[in-house]
């Protein structure tokens, strides 16, 4: 028979770990971290280098009323800033204020230039001696050098442009029928509206009830109008 003795292990006692910082991966933090700012200087940089001053300046539009030239010193005179930084909302409002341009657009052409399109105001109908008036019925020029004689001579007090113009249209458009041509339409201080036929004859509409005068005009005046014509 044998016997088997067992006696206590002999345990050994576990020492503390040191605590400390963690392992961590600090260069893989710190390109991660600088990375966005050296992306930026980069882009910064080649930004200032891409920014060269403006040198060329093209234009296009049909230039019966405005010259390229007087566009172009009007661009020149509000760049501010290279190629990258010019505000081009400043070119454009400094090109729509000569007085023939209608509309501007302005865009940067690359590598150093900026492209201008001009489309021209229209000229539709006089306002008092010297004033223009557009297809819209905005008053766009107050003291004209050259008033075209063709057109037809619109007055009314002040602010009363889009009235008048709307009012000439649609007499205009009446009388075209009937083969007659407006020459001349006024509104006077006190709303009373008046126009002159091509043929010389003129013809008071008041203040009131304006359409059905002119209904009543082109229903009985029209045919004695036009024989006038005719016999002259």
């Amino acid at each position: 028979m044998s016997i088997m003795l067992f006696g206590k292990r002999n345990r050994r006692r576990k020492e503390p770990r040191e605590r400390g910082l963690p392992q961590l991966p600090w260069r893989s933090i710190a390109l991660w971290t600088l990375t966005p700012f050296a992306v930026a200087a980069g882009l910064y940089a080649l930004g200032l280098a891409l920014d060269q001053p403006v040198r060329v300046i093209a234009v296009e539009g049909p230039f019966q009323r405005v010259s390229a030239v007087e566009i172009e010193k009007a661009v020149t005179g509000s760049v501010r800033g290279g190629f990258l930084s010019v505000n081009l909302e400043r070119v454009r409002l400094a090109v729509q204020a000569i007085p023939w341009v209608d509309h501007a657009a302005v865009q940067r052409r690359w590598p150093a230039g900026l492209k201008v399109i001009v489309e021209e105001q229209v000229a539709a109908a006089r306002w008092g001696d010297s004033g223009l008036l557009n297809v819209r019925g905005e008053l766009f020029m107050t003291d004209a050098r050259h008033v075209p004689p063709e057109l037809p001579r619109l007055d009314g007090p002040p602010g009363s442009e889009p009235e008048v113009a709307n009012r000439y249209l649609a007499i205009q458009g009446r009388l075209v029928e009937a083969g007659l041509r407006v020459s001349a339409v006024r509104l006077d201080e006190r709303g009373a509206w008046e126009l002159d036929l091509a043929n010389g004859v003129s013809v008071r509409l008041g203040r009131r009830q304006v359409d059905e005068r002119l209904d009543r005009f082109l229903e009985a005046a029209v045919p004695l109008v036009t024989e006038r014509a005719t016999d002259i």
